[in-house]
Protein backbone atom coordinates (compact mmCIF):
# COMPACT_ATOMS: atom_id res chain seq x y z
CA UNK A 1 0.00 0.00 0.00
CA UNK A 2 2.88 2.41 0.65
CA UNK A 3 3.47 2.26 -3.21
CA UNK A 4 0.16 3.73 -3.64
CA UNK A 5 0.37 6.59 -0.78
CA UNK A 6 3.57 7.57 -2.13
CA UNK A 7 1.49 7.75 -6.01
CA UNK A 8 -1.10 9.93 -4.22
CA UNK A 9 1.17 12.47 -2.68
CA UNK A 10 3.07 13.41 -5.78
CA UNK A 11 -0.29 14.21 -7.86
CA UNK A 12 -1.08 16.22 -4.98
CA UNK A 13 2.47 17.78 -4.92
CA UNK A 14 1.73 18.92 -8.76
CA UNK A 15 -1.61 20.29 -7.85
CA UNK A 16 -0.33 22.38 -5.42
CA UNK A 17 -2.79 21.04 -2.21
CA UNK A 18 -0.49 19.07 -0.07
CA UNK A 19 1.67 22.32 1.46
CA UNK A 20 -2.45 23.61 2.49
CA UNK A 21 -3.43 20.39 3.98
CA UNK A 22 -0.47 19.56 5.56
CA UNK A 23 1.59 22.37 6.85
CA UNK A 24 -0.27 25.39 6.41
CA UNK A 25 -4.34 24.40 7.69
CA UNK A 26 -5.72 27.08 9.74
CA UNK A 27 -8.21 26.84 12.90
CA UNK A 28 -11.14 29.60 11.99
CA UNK A 29 -12.93 30.72 14.56
CA UNK A 30 -16.15 32.48 14.48
CA UNK A 31 -16.32 35.78 16.92
CA UNK A 32 -19.06 37.27 14.59
CA UNK A 33 -21.55 36.73 17.64
CA UNK A 34 -24.45 36.63 15.21
CA UNK A 35 -23.96 39.29 12.78
CA UNK A 36 -23.46 38.87 9.30
CA UNK A 37 -22.30 41.02 6.10
CA UNK A 38 -19.08 41.58 7.79
CA UNK A 39 -17.13 44.44 5.38
CA UNK A 40 -14.43 46.15 7.19
CA UNK A 41 -12.03 45.94 10.15
CA UNK A 42 -10.31 48.36 12.61
CA UNK A 43 -7.90 47.31 15.31
CA UNK A 44 -6.93 50.00 18.48
CA UNK A 45 -3.01 50.23 18.17
CA UNK A 46 -2.61 50.28 21.55
CA UNK A 47 -5.51 48.77 23.07
CA UNK A 48 -5.55 45.45 21.85
CA UNK A 49 -9.11 44.14 23.37
CA UNK A 50 -10.89 47.09 21.50
CA UNK A 51 -11.94 45.70 17.20
CA UNK A 52 -13.98 48.08 15.12
CA UNK A 53 -15.97 46.70 12.48
CA UNK A 54 -18.25 47.38 9.66
CA UNK A 55 -21.03 45.73 8.36
CA UNK A 56 -23.30 45.93 5.72
CA UNK A 57 -25.60 48.22 8.02
CA UNK A 58 -23.74 49.33 10.69
CA UNK A 59 -20.59 50.16 12.84
CA UNK A 60 -19.97 47.77 15.56
CA UNK A 61 -17.39 47.83 18.73
CA UNK A 62 -16.19 45.03 20.66
CA UNK A 63 -14.18 45.56 23.97
CA UNK A 64 -13.53 42.30 24.67
CA UNK A 65 -11.32 40.90 21.28
CA UNK A 66 -14.71 39.78 19.71
CA UNK A 67 -16.24 38.20 22.51
CA UNK A 68 -19.33 40.73 22.71
CA UNK A 69 -20.45 43.52 20.07
CA UNK A 70 -22.52 46.88 20.41
CA UNK A 71 -23.93 49.04 17.40
CA UNK A 72 -22.21 52.15 17.44
CA UNK A 73 -23.11 53.87 14.34
CA UNK A 74 -25.94 52.92 12.28
CA UNK A 75 -26.55 53.50 8.47
CA UNK A 76 -30.08 55.01 6.79
CA UNK A 77 -30.87 55.29 3.37
CA UNK A 78 -30.23 53.07 0.21
CA UNK A 79 -27.13 51.94 0.66
CA UNK A 80 -26.17 50.84 4.43
CA UNK A 81 -22.78 49.43 3.67
CA UNK A 82 -19.42 50.29 5.64
CA UNK A 83 -16.56 49.88 3.23
CA UNK A 84 -13.96 51.21 5.54
CA UNK A 85 -12.81 52.22 8.45
CA UNK A 86 -9.91 54.39 9.69
CA UNK A 87 -8.24 56.23 12.68
CA UNK A 88 -7.31 59.66 12.73
CA UNK A 89 -3.18 59.68 12.84
CA UNK A 90 -3.06 62.84 14.90
CA UNK A 91 -5.91 61.65 16.88
CA UNK A 92 -6.66 57.86 18.28
CA UNK A 93 -9.74 58.83 19.14
CA UNK A 94 -10.45 60.04 15.84
CA UNK A 95 -12.78 57.83 13.48
CA UNK A 96 -13.72 57.72 9.90
CA UNK A 97 -16.21 55.41 8.13
CA UNK A 98 -16.28 55.10 4.86
CA UNK A 99 -19.98 53.87 3.43
CA UNK A 100 -22.45 53.46 1.10
CA UNK A 101 -24.46 56.80 2.44
CA UNK A 102 -20.95 58.98 2.59
CA UNK A 103 -18.19 59.28 5.17
CA UNK A 104 -18.85 59.75 8.64
CA UNK A 105 -16.66 60.85 11.30
CA UNK A 106 -16.35 60.35 15.40
CA UNK A 107 -14.26 62.37 17.65
CA UNK A 108 -14.92 60.02 20.84
CA UNK A 109 -13.84 56.60 20.02
CA UNK A 110 -17.38 56.32 18.38
CA UNK A 111 -19.46 57.66 20.35
CA UNK A 112 -21.34 60.18 18.35
CA UNK A 113 -20.74 60.38 14.30
CA UNK A 114 -21.20 63.20 12.06
CA UNK A 115 -21.26 62.93 8.38
CA UNK A 116 -18.48 64.89 6.52
CA UNK A 117 -19.22 63.97 2.72
CA UNK A 118 -22.39 63.32 0.77
CA UNK A 119 -22.46 63.01 -2.23
CA UNK A 120 -25.15 63.97 -5.46
CA UNK A 121 -25.74 60.77 -6.40
CA UNK A 122 -25.33 56.98 -5.42
CA UNK A 123 -22.07 56.75 -7.39
CA UNK A 124 -20.38 60.10 -5.65
CA UNK A 125 -22.25 58.87 -2.52
CA UNK A 126 -20.58 55.36 -2.22
CA UNK A 127 -17.29 55.61 -0.38
CA UNK A 128 -15.10 52.76 -0.85
CA UNK A 129 -11.60 54.03 0.77
CA UNK A 130 -10.05 56.47 2.25
CA UNK A 131 -6.25 57.56 3.18
CA UNK A 132 -5.76 60.51 5.93
CA UNK A 133 -2.51 61.96 5.71
CA UNK A 134 -1.22 65.20 7.68
CA UNK A 135 -2.07 67.40 5.17
CA UNK A 136 -5.51 66.45 3.78
CA UNK A 137 -8.07 64.00 3.36
CA UNK A 138 -8.02 61.50 0.15
CA UNK A 139 -11.54 59.43 -0.38
CA UNK A 140 -12.27 56.87 -2.52
CA UNK A 141 -15.31 56.93 -4.28
CA UNK A 142 -17.38 55.56 -7.00
CA UNK A 143 -17.43 58.32 -8.99
CA UNK A 144 -13.89 58.95 -8.63
CA UNK A 145 -11.15 60.29 -5.78
CA UNK A 146 -11.56 63.65 -3.89
CA UNK A 147 -9.58 65.92 -1.45
CA UNK A 148 -10.00 67.62 1.33
CA UNK A 149 -7.23 69.97 2.78
CA UNK A 150 -9.83 71.41 5.70
CA UNK A 151 -10.81 68.25 7.30
CA UNK A 152 -13.96 67.49 5.49
CA UNK A 153 -15.88 70.69 5.36
CA UNK A 154 -15.05 71.26 1.51
CA UNK A 155 -14.32 68.58 -0.48
CA UNK A 156 -12.63 69.10 -4.70
CA UNK A 157 -12.19 66.11 -7.42
CA UNK A 158 -8.72 64.81 -8.30
CA UNK A 159 -7.49 66.33 -11.84
CA UNK A 160 -7.21 63.34 -14.62
CA UNK A 161 -8.69 60.27 -14.94
CA UNK A 162 -8.12 59.18 -10.88
CA UNK A 163 -10.73 62.25 -10.18
CA UNK A 164 -13.04 60.15 -13.07
CA UNK A 165 -12.63 56.56 -12.63
CA UNK A 166 -14.34 54.11 -9.89
CA UNK A 167 -11.37 53.90 -7.24
CA UNK A 168 -10.85 50.38 -5.57
CA UNK A 169 -8.13 51.57 -3.16
CA UNK A 170 -5.77 54.14 -1.75
CA UNK A 171 -2.31 53.06 -0.47
CA UNK A 172 0.27 55.13 1.36
CA UNK A 173 1.85 55.40 4.44
CA UNK A 174 2.39 57.92 6.62
CA UNK A 175 6.40 57.54 6.47
CA UNK A 176 6.07 59.19 3.25
CA UNK A 177 2.89 60.90 3.20
CA UNK A 178 3.78 62.76 -0.17
CA UNK A 179 3.63 59.40 -2.46
CA UNK A 180 0.35 58.09 -2.64
CA UNK A 181 -0.85 55.22 -5.08
CA UNK A 182 -4.42 54.70 -5.71
CA UNK A 183 -6.02 52.00 -7.87
CA UNK A 184 -8.81 52.48 -9.98
CA UNK A 185 -10.61 51.38 -12.97
CA UNK A 186 -8.19 53.38 -15.50
CA UNK A 187 -5.50 51.56 -13.85
CA UNK A 188 -2.92 52.33 -10.97
CA UNK A 189 -1.59 55.87 -10.77
CA UNK A 190 0.99 57.78 -8.24
CA UNK A 191 1.91 60.96 -6.99
CA UNK A 192 5.21 61.70 -4.79
CA UNK A 193 4.35 65.10 -4.37
CA UNK A 194 1.26 64.95 -2.50
CA UNK A 195 -1.58 64.80 -5.16
CA UNK A 196 0.03 68.12 -7.12
CA UNK A 197 1.06 65.45 -10.38
CA UNK A 198 -0.35 62.04 -11.01
CA UNK A 199 1.15 59.35 -13.08
CA UNK A 200 0.19 56.65 -14.55
CA UNK A 201 2.05 53.58 -13.52
CA UNK A 202 -0.09 50.39 -14.36
CA UNK A 203 -2.77 51.08 -16.73
CA UNK A 204 -5.81 48.60 -16.63
CA UNK A 205 -8.61 47.09 -19.03
CA UNK A 206 -10.90 50.21 -20.61
CA UNK A 207 -14.72 50.61 -19.69
CA UNK A 208 -17.43 52.83 -20.60
CA UNK A 209 -18.97 52.16 -17.28
CA UNK A 210 -16.96 54.65 -15.25
CA UNK A 211 -18.44 57.73 -14.28
CA UNK A 212 -21.12 59.58 -12.96
CA UNK A 213 -23.71 59.68 -15.84
CA UNK A 214 -24.58 55.70 -16.24
CA UNK A 215 -27.96 54.75 -14.96
CA UNK A 216 -28.13 53.22 -12.00
CA UNK A 217 -28.19 49.31 -11.98
CA UNK A 218 -30.73 47.22 -10.69
CA UNK A 219 -28.59 44.45 -9.91
CA UNK A 220 -26.05 44.94 -6.94
CA UNK A 221 -23.75 42.27 -9.06
CA UNK A 222 -24.42 44.76 -12.17
CA UNK A 223 -23.08 47.73 -9.58
CA UNK A 224 -19.48 46.77 -9.80
CA UNK A 225 -17.43 48.00 -12.53
CA UNK A 226 -13.90 45.90 -12.87
CA UNK A 227 -12.06 47.04 -15.39
CA UNK A 228 -8.90 44.59 -14.84
CA UNK A 229 -7.46 46.00 -11.34
CA UNK A 230 -9.24 45.64 -8.22
CA UNK A 231 -6.39 45.96 -5.05
CA UNK A 232 -3.26 47.12 -4.19
CA UNK A 233 -1.27 47.85 -1.04
CA UNK A 234 1.95 48.85 0.08
CA UNK A 235 4.33 46.52 2.31
CA UNK A 236 4.27 47.82 5.97
CA UNK A 237 8.06 47.72 6.27
CA UNK A 238 9.69 48.22 2.82
CA UNK A 239 7.76 51.00 1.16
CA UNK A 240 9.50 50.32 -2.04
CA UNK A 241 7.40 47.28 -2.51
CA UNK A 242 4.25 47.56 -3.91
CA UNK A 243 1.41 44.66 -4.67
CA UNK A 244 -1.34 45.07 -7.14
CA UNK A 245 -4.24 42.66 -7.85
CA UNK A 246 -5.46 42.42 -11.59
CA UNK A 247 -7.84 39.73 -12.58
CA UNK A 248 -6.33 36.36 -11.61
CA UNK A 249 -2.92 37.38 -10.67
CA UNK A 250 -0.66 38.88 -8.15
CA UNK A 251 1.76 41.29 -9.31
CA UNK A 252 4.73 43.17 -7.05
CA UNK A 253 7.35 45.84 -8.25
CA UNK A 254 10.08 46.61 -5.76
CA UNK A 255 10.62 50.36 -6.92
CA UNK A 256 7.39 51.92 -6.09
CA UNK A 257 5.66 51.39 -9.70
CA UNK A 258 8.58 51.83 -11.96
CA UNK A 259 8.24 48.13 -13.04
CA UNK A 260 6.08 45.28 -12.05
CA UNK A 261 6.86 41.40 -11.62
CA UNK A 262 4.05 38.60 -11.73
CA UNK A 263 3.68 36.08 -8.70
CA UNK A 264 3.35 32.40 -9.56
CA UNK A 265 0.12 31.86 -10.04
CA UNK A 266 0.39 27.94 -8.76
CA UNK A 267 -2.05 26.89 -6.29
CA UNK A 268 -4.24 30.02 -6.76
CA UNK A 269 -7.57 29.33 -7.09
CA UNK A 270 -10.17 31.71 -8.68
CA UNK A 271 -10.81 33.97 -11.43
CA UNK A 272 -10.48 36.91 -10.23
CA UNK A 273 -8.42 38.58 -6.81
CA UNK A 274 -9.74 41.16 -5.07
CA UNK A 275 -7.84 41.86 -1.98
CA UNK A 276 -4.11 41.74 -0.78
CA UNK A 277 -2.83 42.40 2.63
CA UNK A 278 1.01 42.26 3.12
CA UNK A 279 1.28 42.11 6.82
CA UNK A 280 4.51 43.25 9.18
CA UNK A 281 5.95 39.39 9.04
CA UNK A 282 6.53 40.01 5.12
CA UNK A 283 3.69 37.48 4.67
CA UNK A 284 0.94 38.14 1.43
CA UNK A 285 -2.18 36.94 1.46
CA UNK A 286 -5.11 36.89 -1.87
CA UNK A 287 -8.68 36.58 -1.34
CA UNK A 288 -10.15 35.51 -4.18
CA UNK A 289 -14.04 33.87 -4.70
CA UNK A 290 -12.52 30.66 -3.82
CA UNK A 291 -11.02 31.49 -0.19
CA UNK A 292 -7.81 32.93 1.16
CA UNK A 293 -4.38 32.05 0.18
CA UNK A 294 -0.82 32.93 0.93
CA UNK A 295 2.14 32.97 -1.04
CA UNK A 296 5.44 31.52 0.15
CA UNK A 297 8.30 29.67 -1.89
CA UNK A 298 6.75 30.93 -5.02
CA UNK A 299 3.25 29.03 -4.92
CA UNK A 300 0.04 29.97 -3.29
CA UNK A 301 -1.47 28.05 -0.40
CA UNK A 302 -4.94 28.34 0.91
CA UNK A 303 -5.35 29.04 4.47
CA UNK A 304 -8.75 29.18 4.24
CA UNK A 305 -9.90 25.23 3.42
CA UNK A 306 -11.72 24.63 6.80
CA UNK A 307 -13.94 28.36 6.04
CA UNK A 308 -17.19 28.61 4.21
CA UNK A 309 -17.64 31.89 4.69
CA UNK A 310 -19.17 33.02 0.98
CA UNK A 311 -17.84 36.03 -0.06
CA UNK A 312 -14.62 37.74 1.93
CA UNK A 313 -14.87 41.23 1.90
CA UNK A 314 -11.50 42.34 3.68
CA UNK A 315 -8.77 40.80 5.71
CA UNK A 316 -6.93 42.55 8.54
CA UNK A 317 -3.55 41.17 10.46
CA UNK A 318 -4.90 42.02 14.33
CA UNK A 319 -3.10 41.70 17.63
CA UNK A 320 -1.60 38.20 18.82
CA UNK A 321 -0.62 37.09 15.27
CA UNK A 322 -4.61 36.70 14.19
CA UNK A 323 -5.64 36.43 10.72
CA UNK A 324 -9.36 38.92 10.54
CA UNK A 325 -11.81 37.61 7.70
CA UNK A 326 -14.34 39.81 7.39
CA UNK A 327 -17.18 37.86 5.02
CA UNK A 328 -20.66 37.60 4.53
CA UNK A 329 -21.90 34.83 7.10
CA UNK A 330 -19.82 36.86 9.62
CA UNK A 331 -16.37 37.49 11.11
CA UNK A 332 -13.53 35.00 11.91
CA UNK A 333 -10.04 34.67 13.12
CA UNK A 334 -7.33 32.35 12.73
CA UNK A 335 -3.61 32.54 13.95
CA UNK A 336 -1.27 33.06 11.53
CA UNK A 337 1.06 30.07 10.97
CA UNK A 338 4.69 31.37 9.84
CA UNK A 339 6.14 30.42 6.90
CA UNK A 340 8.85 27.12 7.90
CA UNK A 341 11.50 25.80 6.27
CA UNK A 342 10.75 22.32 6.94
CA UNK A 343 7.02 22.07 5.39
CA UNK A 344 8.58 19.37 2.85
CA UNK A 345 10.19 17.62 5.71
CA UNK A 346 6.58 17.26 7.43
CA UNK A 347 5.39 16.41 4.11
CA UNK A 348 8.32 13.67 3.17
CA UNK A 349 7.45 12.08 7.10
CA UNK A 350 3.78 11.67 6.84
CA UNK A 351 3.89 10.17 3.07
CA UNK A 352 7.38 8.60 2.41
CA UNK A 353 7.84 7.22 5.89
CA UNK A 354 9.53 4.15 5.62
CA UNK A 355 10.07 4.60 1.79
CA UNK A 356 13.78 5.17 0.37
CA UNK A 357 14.65 8.07 -1.02
CA UNK A 358 14.69 9.50 -4.71
CA UNK A 359 18.27 8.98 -4.49
CA UNK A 360 18.15 6.27 -2.75
CA UNK A 361 16.14 4.33 -5.50
CA UNK A 362 18.37 5.83 -8.63
CA UNK A 363 21.41 4.54 -6.88
CA UNK A 364 20.40 0.88 -6.50
CA UNK A 365 19.03 0.93 -10.02
CA UNK A 366 22.43 2.27 -11.41
CA UNK A 367 24.26 -0.43 -9.21
CA UNK A 368 22.08 -3.34 -10.30
CA UNK A 369 22.28 -2.34 -14.10
CA UNK A 370 26.06 -1.69 -13.34
CA UNK A 371 26.43 1.76 -15.25
CA UNK A 372 27.99 3.74 -12.44
CA UNK A 373 29.35 6.54 -13.45
CA UNK A 374 33.10 5.61 -12.00
CA UNK A 375 33.05 2.32 -13.87
CA UNK A 376 32.15 4.34 -17.09
CA UNK A 377 34.69 6.41 -16.58
CA UNK A 378 37.14 4.22 -16.08
CA UNK A 379 36.43 1.96 -19.10
CA UNK A 380 37.02 5.37 -21.28
CA UNK A 381 40.23 5.50 -19.89
CA UNK A 382 41.43 1.56 -20.80
CA UNK A 383 39.59 2.18 -24.14
CA UNK A 384 42.21 5.12 -25.10
CA UNK A 385 45.03 3.45 -23.87
CA UNK A 386 44.57 0.01 -25.89
CA UNK A 387 45.13 2.25 -28.69
CA UNK A 388 48.89 2.53 -28.15
CA UNK A 389 49.04 -1.41 -27.88
CA UNK A 390 50.22 -2.96 -30.85
CA UNK A 391 48.06 -5.83 -32.76
CA UNK A 392 50.80 -9.57 -32.38
CA UNK A 393 50.32 -12.20 -34.84
CA UNK A 394 52.40 -14.85 -34.88
CA UNK A 395 52.93 -17.62 -37.75
CA UNK A 396 54.33 -21.16 -38.48
CA UNK A 397 55.11 -22.75 -41.99
CA UNK A 398 56.39 -26.06 -41.77
CA UNK A 399 57.72 -27.80 -45.27
CA UNK A 400 57.31 -31.42 -45.63
CA UNK A 401 58.03 -32.22 -49.20
CA UNK A 402 61.98 -33.51 -48.60
CA UNK A 403 60.49 -35.62 -45.89
CA UNK A 404 60.29 -38.69 -47.33
CA UNK A 405 63.16 -39.87 -49.95
CA UNK A 406 64.57 -42.32 -52.40
CA UNK A 407 68.30 -42.94 -51.97
CA UNK A 408 69.74 -44.25 -54.97
CA UNK A 409 72.29 -43.90 -57.63
CA UNK A 410 74.87 -46.80 -56.63
CA UNK A 411 75.06 -50.14 -57.37
CA UNK A 412 77.24 -50.97 -54.92
CA UNK A 413 76.05 -49.89 -52.06
CA UNK A 414 73.76 -51.98 -50.15
CA UNK A 415 70.12 -50.52 -49.52
CA UNK A 416 70.24 -48.61 -52.76
CA UNK A 417 67.08 -47.56 -53.74
CA UNK A 418 65.28 -47.64 -50.21
CA UNK A 419 62.84 -44.62 -49.44
CA UNK A 420 64.05 -43.15 -46.32
CA UNK A 421 62.80 -40.65 -43.73
CA UNK A 422 64.70 -37.01 -43.46
CA UNK A 423 64.10 -33.68 -41.50
CA UNK A 424 60.85 -31.34 -41.92
CA UNK A 425 61.56 -27.35 -42.50
CA UNK A 426 59.55 -25.09 -40.19
CA UNK A 427 59.63 -21.59 -40.79
CA UNK A 428 58.41 -19.25 -38.17
CA UNK A 429 56.94 -15.64 -38.08
CA UNK A 430 56.05 -12.90 -36.01
CA UNK A 431 54.64 -9.28 -36.56
CA UNK A 432 53.52 -6.57 -34.57
CA UNK A 433 50.92 -3.46 -36.00
CA UNK A 434 49.15 -0.65 -34.71
CA UNK A 435 46.43 1.44 -36.04
CA UNK A 436 46.39 5.06 -34.74
CA UNK A 437 43.02 6.09 -35.85
CA UNK A 438 42.01 4.54 -32.51
CA UNK A 439 43.80 6.88 -30.74
CA UNK A 440 40.83 9.35 -31.98
CA UNK A 441 38.04 6.77 -31.98
CA UNK A 442 37.56 2.75 -31.89
CA UNK A 443 34.52 0.36 -31.50
CA UNK A 444 34.88 0.03 -27.76
CA UNK A 445 33.70 3.97 -27.59
CA UNK A 446 30.01 2.60 -28.46
CA UNK A 447 29.82 0.16 -25.93
CA UNK A 448 30.36 2.44 -23.50
CA UNK A 449 28.05 5.64 -24.96
CA UNK A 450 25.13 2.94 -24.44
CA UNK A 451 26.19 2.49 -21.14
CA UNK A 452 26.44 6.04 -20.53
CA UNK A 453 23.47 6.18 -22.00
CA UNK A 454 21.37 3.81 -19.58
CA UNK A 455 22.99 5.76 -16.60
CA UNK A 456 20.91 8.56 -17.91
CA UNK A 457 17.69 6.73 -18.15
CA UNK A 458 18.41 5.96 -14.56
CA UNK A 459 18.70 9.17 -13.56
CA UNK A 460 15.83 10.62 -15.14
CA UNK A 461 13.50 7.49 -14.46
CA UNK A 462 10.16 8.47 -13.31
CA UNK A 463 9.53 7.75 -9.49
CA UNK A 464 6.06 6.20 -9.85
CA UNK A 465 7.35 3.95 -12.88
CA UNK A 466 9.99 2.64 -9.95
CA UNK A 467 7.62 2.54 -7.75
CA UNK A 468 5.15 0.59 -9.62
Amino acid sequence: MKKYGLILALVFLVLGFVPGVLAQESEWEDVSRGESDFRAVLFHPYKQNIIYAGTGKSVLKSEDKGNSWREVLSISGRDKKVNYLLFSPKDINCIYAATGAGLFYSTNAGGRWSRIYKGKDYLENDCTCLAVLPYGIYLGTRAGLIFSKDKGRSWQKVPGKPGQSQIYAIACSLKEPDYIYTACAAGIFKTKDAGKYWEMVFQGKSTDRDGPDQEEPEDEEEEECFSGVSYMSIDPVNLNLVYLAVQGRVYRSPDKGQTWEAFSSTGLLGRRVYFILTADNTLVYAVTESGIFKYYQERWIEVSLRLIPQKINFLAAGSQNYLYAAAEKGLFRSRIIENRADNQDNITSLYFKGEPGIDEVQQAAIKYAEVEIEKIKEWRKKAARKAWLPKISAGMNRDVSDLYHWEGGSTTKAEDDILRKGRDSLDWDISFSWDLGELIWNQDQTSIDVRSKLMVQYMNWNISTIVI
